[in-house]
């Protein structure tokens, strides 16, 4: 097998564009795998694209028949948390079963190495924060529970095939790439910071709060937001792991800091200099109050440290990319 080629499955959406430059920076050659259905054509800059669907398995083998990777990032997935409630089965079908279907394809494929993006969604609302690795795992929302079940299809990979794989459990990307080579394009958009960026721009009226009643010291939601490129440095710093580490592990990707939704709006009045208009809005179904990282387990395994953990860094660094390439 060709050693630097790796398979990225959802690589031209947000945060998969992002690890294939981090790839291609570090050696490798990252080739896309996508359907498109929420990524970009234009995000795959750094490596072949080839157009599929994880429930393909046919389309699947020829791929890595074809490249024959030495490992798969996996960031394929369907992940609005509000969709999840309303099309449970859709989200199972893709994200549960796209796996497995993954999995198996690899694994017979005599590919023994998985990064997978995991999500903070695995642990529900927490009983403490920050929040460790060996947490209680109770999601709240059906994308949680994907991820999870997800994770466990690579555990029962490792038993069955030798497979070794990181999850990184990220907790809210933020950002984009400085060099505006790449950057965040949901539609539609459930993300803060983008729809903050939004009404900065003139193209929304108001910015809505998800609820201002929680238990916390403004009333809004607390969150960890983590750069898209730190994101993307410790998937690479996963795989180059794997390399003489097998079995399985799960990281946390945070910054240890939580910020508000109301912080975040202060932010961004900062960056971008202008008046943002926040209305209250009700809650979201399967919104925990605060979550927060401990990331001290990847510090000490894998020497990851976010370089850009400041809000107005990854603020600034996405204004700067809305503003060439839209929203």
């Amino acid at each position: 097998m060709a050693s630097n080629t790796i398979l990225v499955t959802g690589g031209a959406g947000y945060i998969g564009s992002h690890a294939c430059k981090a790839l291609a920076a570090a050696g490798y050659e990252p080739v896309t795998y996508d359907n498109l259905c929420r990524g970009h054509r234009s995000c795959v800059k750094w490596g072949p694209f080839e157009d599929g669907d994880i429930l393909d398995a046919d389309r699947l083998r020829a791929v890595v028949e074809k490249h024959k990777p030495d490992a798969v990032m996996h960031f394929a997935a369907l992940a609005l948390v509000g969709e999840s409630f309303d099309q449970p089965d859709k989200y199972h079908r893709n994200n549960v079963t796209g796996t497995a279907t993954l999995m198996s394809v690899a694994c017979n494929a005599g590919i023994r190495k998985v990064v997978f993006s995991g999500s903070c969604a695995v642990y529900g609302i927490p009983d403490v924060t920050p929040i460790v690795e060996n947490a209680p795992l109770k999601p709240i929302n059906p994308y949680g529970e994907n991820k999870l079940a997800a994770e466990k299809i690579l555990s029962e990979a490792e038993t069955s095939h030798g497979l070794a794989w990181v999850s990184l459990r990220y907790f809210n990307a933020a950002g984009a790439d400085p060099d505006l080579e790449t950057g965040e394009k949901h539609d539609p958009e459930t993300h803060i910071i983008p729809n903050v960026l939004k009404v900065a721009a003139g193209l929304e009226q108001s910015v809505q709060l998800h609820g201002d009643d929680y238990p916390t010291p403004d009333g809004t939601c607390i969150r960890d937001y983590v750069h898209v490129c730190d994101i993307a440095d410790a998937h690479v710093r996963a795989l180059k792991n794997l390399a003489t580490n097998n079995g399985g592990h799960t990281y946390n990707i945070g910054t240890g800091t939580g910020y508000s939704v109301r912080q975040v709006i202060d932010a961004a009045r900062h960056v971008t200099g202008r008046d943002i208009r926040v209305e209250a809005g009700p809650r979201r179904e399967g919104d925990p109050a605060i979550l927060v990282a401990d990331a001290g387990k990847i510090h000490k395994d894998l020497h990851w440290t976010p370089r850009r953990s400041a809000l107005d860094v990854q603020i600034a660094d996405a204004w700067a990319w809305h503003q060439k390439s839209g929203f």
